[in-house]
């Protein structure tokens, strides 16, 4: 990572000095308007709950509702994570949202508009190339994968684009805010999966692509990857192996505190276009983790790739699922 400049190395100092018995004292983000998208559980939540203890508005979105279906069945919904953020001292606002759908992220920008009439904050987190992963190896090659795990990739990507040109014109008028794409890429390392290779880069490259075009309107976009994340999914399979976490796992607040510190950064503009990473964030701003560690940034090392992790995980995660539903029918 470059040199730190000096207001954001008095930052990092200021955070460092001032950190709490979780190794984090929330920056003061009252005045800041945010919406994170796929909130209602894993890194969204995360995101929009350190966010909610820096005393933000946080707009949470996802499919997942008390009065509808909930993604795959996994546990959270945008309701549940609004609360939670307004009981940690911010403001949730839960909108039920379909990123897919043009009609829900016009009427997403219509709420925004109405009810603050700006935008500070945008953290386009939500993905859905991770749904069905049960049905077809995850890892399998790009001649057995099916179309439709290609479309949700093509989906995510397409519906970071369509909230991003609905909701940038919210921040326009003030000549600021942020943009942040929540993504993984390394390098050049081939991610193991062709279609979730393509959507992965390309999602780095989006915010690479908004960074120029915002570069005269006092904007800044900017990517941020996560490391291996304790996700609900990763939490099922950790309790499934009945193994301790490695020393790269981190919370999904690992990665909200990044984002808030981005968010209070008086000099996060030079960073637009740029991919940043969670663990590297953490060591320059002086946070630790939930748990007071602070894991590195992830890298990708030896010959396993990413899409075979990821399958593996949600293998170990289906059986489980499976061992119980046949427990409960025998009992």
């Amino acid at each position: 990572m470059s040199e730190t400049a000096p207001e954001t190395a008095a930052h990092s100092t200021a955070a460092q000095s001032a950190a709490g018995p979780e190794g984090w004292q929330p920056p003061r983000l009252a005045d800041t308007v945010a919406v994170v998208t796929g909130a209602s559980r894993g890194v969204g939540r995360g995101i929009a709950l350190a966010l909610g203890a820096a005393g933000a508005t946080v707009y949470v979105t996802g499919r997942s509702s008390r009065t509808g279906d909930r993604t795959e069945g996994l546990p959270g919904t945008v309701e549940d994570v609004a609360e939670e953020i307004t009981a940690r001292g911010g403001t949730g606002v839960a909108v039920r949202c379909d990123h897919t759908s043009g009609a829900d992220n016009q009427a997403l920008a219509d709420r925004v508009r109405e009810g603050h009439g700006r935008l500070d904050l945008l953290v386009n987190n939500a993905w859905a190339g991770y749904e069905r992963s049960a049905e077809v190896r995850f890892d399998a090659p790009f001649w057995q994968q099916p179309m439709w795990r290609y479309d949700l990739c093509a989906a995510s990507l397409r519906a970071q684009y369509d909230v991003t040109r609905l909701l940038v014109p919210l921040m326009l008028p003030a000549d600021r805010g942020l943009v942040i794409g929540i993504g993984f890429t390394d390098g050049d390392t081939y991610l193991g999966q062709a279609a979730y290779d393509v959507f992965k880069h390309g999602s780095d490259r989006l915010n690479r692509a908004f960074a120029a075009d915002l570069r005269k309107h006092g904007v800044t976009a900017l990517a941020l990857h996560p490391g291996f994340v304790r996700t609900e999914r990763v939490e099922a399979a950790w309790e499934a192996l009945s193994s301790g976490p490695a020393a790269v796992l981190h919370s999904v607040e690992y990665v909200g505190r990044a984002v808030a510190e981005l968010a209070a950064d008086p000099r996060v503009s030079e960073r637009a276009g740029t991919v940043l990473t969670t663990g590297d964030l953490a060591a320059e701003y002086g946070f630790d983790d939930i748990d007071g560690r602070r894991p590195p940034a992830f890298r990708l090392e030896g010959r396993m790739t990413l899409a075979t992790r990821m399958d593996r995980l949600n293998r170990v995660v289906a059986a489980a699922n499976a061992t119980g539903a046949t427990a409960g029918k025998n009992t």
